[in-house]
């Protein structure tokens, strides 16, 4: 252990499942022989942290909780430590990486022990702050695009909730694969940032017809949809695809969407895999990559940092434990 990283740091976490997120000071996790010790410089507010929070990972996962409990999945920084089978990284280096349901506990913390095949070099093109608030969804969206639509160049693809934190991912992402992009977001600032995205055309799910400008875009209708957000309004958007076509969404999307005669549709898990990870990194260095961070929050505030979950923003929120 680095003499950095002995003793205790601050941390947000849980006493019980469903309790309040509260600051504590809890020990600097030890690390095994392949992990690596992460200053936290960033770490990503997911809108899954306040299921994790109930117990939900706890439960799907089979795992016996500690408590105290720090919340996060994500995050990013400098590795400070290394274990004496890491050789992919050495102190100093500037990673992010990913840790559902960590047992050492989570990036809600100044410090986050994370098996090595967890963490990644950060991409050229993005910042500590981008990086830390990035894997989680970009990986959803890269699966969803790539493994369970089996998006192909030329494609046309209705992304759903586009203004999202998966959203605005996988239209960058979508493009990157040579797709053709309808997005639907949400409001006019979400439009306007989406535009900058690159997608083909940006409808405002609020105010305008969706599937007006869908038939202008793909009169035959889309090839297929990624739907990020589930409602009234996703299940409208189905319309919009061919028959034949392909719909596929993230689990945890609620309302789950309804099926529709002739079109294919699969729920799936965005699971961070390493071969993810290494694609996913590989696509965000073809070109300039927005991660967009909507608000910022102090350890502390890590309370009020998922409060903002329930409320309209774009992008990602992030913490930071410095």
């Amino acid at each position: 252990m680095t003499q950095s990283a002995q003793g205790t740091m601050q941390a947000a976490a849980i006493d019980q499942f469903g309790g309040p997120i509260t600051p504590h000071r809890v020990p600097v996790p030890q690390i095994g022989a392949g992990e690596i010790l992460i200053r936290v410089e960033t770490a990503g507010v997911g809108v899954w942290d306040p299921f994790e929070g109930e117990g939900g990972f706890a439960k799907m996962m089979g795992m016996e909780p500690r408590f105290p409990y720090v919340l996060g999945s994500e995050g990013a920084g400098e590795v400070v430590d290394v274990g004496s089978e890491v050789s992919r990284f050495k102190t100093g280096d500037q990673v992010y990486a990913v840790a559902l349901a960590n047992p050492k506990g989570g990036f809600y913390a100044q410090y986050a022990a994370v098996p090595a095949d967890h963490a990644s070099p950060i991409p050229r093109s993005l910042t500590v702050e981008q990086a830390g608030v990035m894997p989680v969804d970009a990986v959803t969206a890269l699966v969803g695009l790539d493994d369970t639509l089996h998006l192909q160049p030329g494609e046309s693809i209705l992304i759903f909730g586009a203004s999202g934190g998966i959203g605005h991912m996988a239209v960058q992402l979508a493009k990157r694969m040579r797709a053709r992009v309808l997005a639907i977001a949400s409001g006019e600032d979400g439009v306007a940032m989406v535009k900058g995205l690159g997608a083909d055309k940006v409808v405002d799910g609020r105010k305008e017809d969706v599937m007006v400008a869908a038939r202008k875009f793909a009169p035959d209708g889309v090839n297929c949809a990624l739907l990020t957000a589930g409602g009234k309004k996703a299940d409208e958007a189905l319309a919009a695809v061919r028959s034949g076509g392909r719909v596929a969404y993230p689990n945890g999307v609620d309302p789950v969407p309804k099926p529709r005669p002739g079109i294919e549709m699969k729920s799936y898990d965005g699971m961070p895999t390493s071969q993810a990870i290494a694609k996913l990194n590989q696509l965000i260095d073809q070109a300039p990559f927005e991660v967009h961070v909507a608000r910022t929050y102090p350890l502390d505030k890590a309370a009020e940092a998922h409060k903002a979950l329930g409320q309209h923003f774009l992008g990602k929120i992030a913490l930071h434990p410095a």
